[in-house]
């Protein structure tokens, strides 16, 4: 298995296969709007500006399963995301991570690449993940590690 096999509904409402990133090296970010992690959409943006033209992707999933952290509609989030933090990566629909109606790329996710002490689920917003050009989670990152404290690792699978 991958992360191949799954789609997503995009911010603005189209099915998005994530064969479409292929050969790719991802960090897939679940994310929120008013939480003490957001200003992270900073680094976040600057680092895919930085390595996309190598094939570097990162994949948004907002949700609000968090105290209630994402309390916008899509419209809302998109507005948020490219006005205060410039992101132009790719933005998908609201979902959630945990749970029963977590989205099956998540609990995909969660299975290959647990947390501290084998923990599958997710903790809070803005937990990533970074997946390799085969489509295989490699590592999973908390919500306080910022993005340039792993830029290293990102180097390594380009």
């Amino acid at each position: 298995m991958s992360i191949y096999e799954y789609e997503a509904k995009s911010i603005d409402g189209s099915i998005v296969t994530m064969e479409n990133y292929k050969g790719k090296v991802l960090l897939i970010v679940n994310t929120a709007s008013k939480c003490g992690f957001t200003n992270q959409y900073d680094e976040l943006q600057k680092i895919y500006e930085k390595y996309r033209d190598q094939g570097f992707e990162i994949l948004g999933f907002p949700c609000n399963q968090f105290m209630g952290q994402e309390p916008g509609d899509e419209l809302d989030i998109q507005s948020f995301c490219r006005l205060n933090y410039g992101v132009t990566f790719p933005m998908f629909a609201k979902i959630d991570v945990n749970g029963e109606d977590a989205h099956p790329l998540f609990k995909y996710l969660a299975d290959e690449a647990p947390g501290l002490l084998g923990s599958k689920s997710i903790k809070w917003n803005f937990t990533k993940f970074l997946i390799n050009r085969e489509g295989k989670p490699v590592s999973r990152f908390a919500p306080k590690t910022k993005p340039f404290e792993f830029e290293k690792d990102i180097e390594n699978l380009l």
